[in-house]
């Protein structure tokens, strides 16, 4: 893994800064604060304007031994192929925003089972969650946000058309759980080349 301080290539926030505190209103500069290691927005009382990433997540549709990747209908990566998954919204539990997500994006009706893994993308802000999930209804279609759906073998996966690092990450570490397979996959923290944002 590389020994950098992901500080020092990826800003600190993702589109423009707020110029507003968003707790008072008054207006926000950016300041180190005591033993911090990077610059904060903070207003003149003192609120600190925290900008993190966000939780994405999603499953590994599986049935039969096969796992159901959607073909995304919408930027970042339009027209490749990814696990169904999306924003974690507030108020929702991590394991339901996936089940959420997967039957938003492939009508099918899942069962969310263990976490295959968490994996970042820091060039974009994003923190994902992904689980494997059993299908336990529903039919196979597409959603509002993707075009097509369709269950790959763990041989048949293609990889060459994946949408994102995190999806090649999560569908090798779901194959290496297989009987028979081989190690985890272990990407490098700091992927470069995915769109950035999604």
């Amino acid at each position: 893994m590389p020994a950098r301080d992901a500080s020092d290539a990826y800003p600190l926030t993702l589109g423009p800064d707020p110029r507003f505190c968003p707790a008072c209103g008054e207006p926000v500069s950016a300041r180190a604060l005591e033993e911090d290691h990077r610059p904060r927005l903070v207003c003149a009382n003192g609120h600190v304007t925290w900008r993190n990433p966000r939780i994405v997540v999603g499953t590994l549709p599986v049935r039969d031994g096969r796992v159901h990747l959607a073909r995304r209908d919408i930027e970042p990566g339009r027209g490749r192929w990814s696990y169904p998954g999306g924003f974690l919204e507030l108020g929702e539990a991590a394991a339901e925003g996936a089940r959420r997500e997967t039957e938003e994006e492939t009508r099918l009706r899942v069962q969310v089972g263990r976490l295959i893994g968490a994996y970042s993308r820091p060039q974009a802000g994003v923190v994902t969650l992904v689980y494997e999930a059993d299908v336990v209804g529903g039919e196979v279609a597409p959603g509002a946000e993707t075009s097509e759906v369709r269950a790959f073998g763990a041989d048949d996966i293609p990889w060459d058309a994946l949408a994102f690092s995190t999806t090649e990450s999560a569908l090798r570490d779901w194959v290496a759980s297989l009987p028979g397979r081989g190690p985890r996959f272990e990407p490098e923290l700091y992927v470069e080349g995915d769109p950035p944002d999604g």
